[in-house]
């Protein structure tokens, strides 16, 4: 089994000394760079690019630059979705974002977590854990979300949180690490 195929399948792997994990990532990183590079006003030229970026980027999306990511075979954006400025995905694993999703400045997803053993964490070993974000999602600015995190449909996350673990639909959550505060009610609607 290659270094990818553990990596895609959730395991232990080495992304610091496998040449087809190292050729991916440089591939993307220059598509990003070329992506931050151009242009504000070339609107058409940035879709492309995110398109070559991007496994699956649904109708209408913005991606304020920069943008940074790793692999970006692993992300997918639903409709309707906006990102403000310095979205950064680690996307070893699958990270999919629903329809509606607004994303505040400075933002991160990490899919990469790194080994407890420190000998272990010195040879480049690490794992992914899936990110997926729903529907009518907003997160603040500064927001981190970890491996393994689900958050629900129509949640608000609160600028400066760290999500470590999952997080409902219908609430507002803030925090470092982030939970829960109030459900949004018929009021909030």
């Amino acid at each position: 089994m290659t270094e990818k195929d553990k990596m895609l399948k959730g395991l232990v792997y080495n992304a610091n000394h496998d040449e087809e994990l190292i050729n991916e990532r440089i591939a993307c990183k220059e598509l990003c760079e070329q992506y931050n590079k151009t242009s504000y006003s070339d609107f058409d030229r940035k879709k492309e690019l995110i398109k070559e970026i991007i496994k699956t980027a649904k109708g209408t999306f913005l991606v304020e630059q920069p943008f940074y990511c790793d692999y970006g075979y692993n992300i997918e954006i639903g409709e309707n979705f906006y990102s403000n400025h310095n979205l950064v995905i680690l996307d070893g694993a699958p990270v999919i974002f629903g329809d509606n999703v607004f994303i505040g400045p400075n933002c991160g997803f990490y899919t990469a977590g790194h080994a407890i053993n420190a000998k272990e964490r010195s040879e480049g070993l690490e794992f992914t854990k899936p990110i997926t974000v729903g529907n009518d999602v907003w997160l603040g600015g500064n927001v981190v979300v970890m491996p393994g995190v689900t958050i629900g449909d129509s949640s608000i996350i609160g600028a400066g949180s760290v999500v470590t673990k999952d997080i409902p639909s219908g609430v507002i959550a803030v925090g470092n690490p982030c939970k829960v505060l109030r459900e949004i009610d018929d009021e909030d609607k």
